[in-house]
């Protein structure tokens, strides 16, 4: 009975697998060829273009700060603040929403694969993809401010640590819409309010009050340089940071926390069209 029971969970486990996978491997490739994804590389390549006038000035003489300093209190706060909010908002919400304004929700429905794995496998490409966008865009963008003379093979330790940070914030930050898209009608409205209302408010608030916020716990990873004129970052006004890792564990906790709930709800709930 007990290795019937135990045959049966890895038969389970490995079905499940399969099953994502499939999921993943057709939407990847349908969202590559997407006129969405061009549209949103083209607002991820804003921050090549504000590198390279940065970078400009930085020539003409104009600002003295170390290309490190000037990635991060200007760079970051668009991908942080602007960028991650905004591809999370609209690839999260679009996994089923997209498919119930496509009319396509009956047909996914009655195939062959799990809710749970449909989900998942879809948020997996749509984060693939968008993951793609991240790292090329920062990538490019700390070159254009930091290669020169003094430019090391070590720097890409701290792109790569820029990346894994923004990472972890767009994950959860999709996560948590994706969840909105499944429990609710019109998720891009609470989307909104929460990413550029919520999120640009909360974490500037002393105390305990700004942890209620994603940002929170990303800023927290950050490397707290200061220009050489000693002011602080803009990121960091009002930061009481959490420690490293415990802020990586909750931003964890957030990503499967809320994936879960999605695929929960998108598992029993029945969706009509609205005409």
């Amino acid at each position: 009975m007990i290795i019937s029971r135990r045959f049966s969970i890895i038969w389970w486990k490995s079905k499940m697998r399969e099953e994502i996978l499939r999921v993943f491997s057709f939407y990847f490739f349908l969202g590559k060829k997407s006129a969405r994804t061009r549209t949103f590389f083209l607002v991820s390549s804003v921050s090549i273009l504000m590198a390279l006038i940065i970078r400009a000035y930085q020539l003409a003489g104009y600002w003295t700060e170390n290309g490190q300093v000037i990635f991060q209190n200007f760079l970051m706060v668009f991908f942080l603040q602007f960028l991650i909010v905004l591809l999370g908002l609209f690839y999260g919400t679009s996994i089923l929403a997209e498919e119930v304004e496509g009319r396509t929700m009956s047909y996914i429905t009655t195939r062959p694969v799990r809710r749970a794995a449909l989900i998942t496998g879809k948020y997996l490409a749509y984060l693939s993809l968008v993951s793609i966008m991240l790292i090329s865009t920062v990538l490019i963008s700390y070159l254009i401010l930091n290669l020169g003379r003094d430019f090391r093979l070590d720097d890409i330790g701290t792109v790569f640590r820029y990346f894994i940070i923004l990472w972890l914030g767009l994950a959860a930050y999709m996560s948590f819409f994706n969840f909105l898209g499944a429990w609710l009608k019109k998720p891009i409205l609470v989307g909104l309010a929460f990413g550029f209302g919520w999120e640009s408010i909360i974490q500037y608030f002393p105390g305990t009050t700004q942890k209620l916020s994603v940002a929170h716990y990303l800023k927290s990873l950050l490397p707290q340089y200061t220009s050489s004129s000693g002011k602080l970052g803009f990121l960091f006004i009002r930061l009481e940071p959490t420690k490293p890792g415990l802020a990586v564990l909750i931003l964890i906790a957030i990503i499967l926390v809320f994936l879960i709930l999605a695929s929960l709800i998108f598992s029993y709930k029945e969706y009509l069209f609205e005409e």
